[in-house]
């Protein structure tokens, strides 16, 4: 498990729909070292902290692997590591497999595993197409976000190294499938509420989910 890239972006204005909003998914990859501290990395900002950012959210990875998949799906369109909104492009990671509350040391960083990404209307900015968020999260390629524990450096090229497997837990495909597909599921949602690690936010709005069952 790797770090290919790393990517930073401030939050810019942009027109949708002859209106000005302001994001920072526009993200530009950079070399050396760069701090990563409990809310970002160094050079990194959110535009809205409503809904992005904060400790639960401070680092958004992306599987490299999933850029073949969208590459297929989109041929037309250039798309390099980055395009997402992430900061980190990473190697050998699924939603798969990877456990809420997992942590690793990358560089000098300890980060924990906290939920899967789901997309708002500034990926539909990206991509230029509004088509992308459905399709985005039927694919189950969401990517996942990360908390900073210890901070540290971090460089393109660093091993992603296991510190803790959190079991029992739910996978960040379960959390996706919980929100978009599977809400009937009482046993995941018991699973999920059970899970610590899992935002109060994401806790939350499955025990309510649970509750109306």
């Amino acid at each position: 498990m790797r770090l290919l890239s790393i990517q930073v972006g401030r939050p810019q204005l942009v027109m949708r729909n002859d209106e000005p909003v302001s994001t920072a998914i526009f993200k530009q990859p950079v070399s050396g070292r760069v701090m990563l501290r409990t809310l970002n990395l160094d050079g990194d900002r959110q535009a809205d902290l409503t809904v992005h950012g904060g400790p639960d959210k401070a680092v958004y990875a992306y599987p490299a692997e999933h850029y073949e998949f969208w590459r297929a799906e989109f041929p037309e369109m250039d798309l390099q590591f980055g395009m997402f909104g992430e900061n980190f492009t990473v190697q050998g990671f699924s939603e798969n497999t990877l456990n809420i509350g997992d942590e690793f040391r990358i560089g000098s960083a300890i980060v924990r595993v906290t939920q899967p990404r789901m997309p708002c209307y500034k990926l539909g900015i990206r991509f230029g197409r509004s088509d992308i968020l459905k399709r985005f999260l039927a694919s189950e390629r969401t990517g996942f976000y990360l908390a900073v524990v210890q901070e540290g450096e971090v460089g393109a090229g660093d091993e992603f190294e296991t510190l803790k497997r959190n079991e029992p837990s739910i996978t960040i495909n379960e959390v996706t499938r919980l929100y978009s597909s599977d809400r009937g599921n009482v046993e995941l949602l018991r699973r999920a509420v059970a899970v610590a690690a899992l935002p109060d936010s994401w806790r939350l709005y499955f025990q309510d989910h649970l509750n109306k069952l």
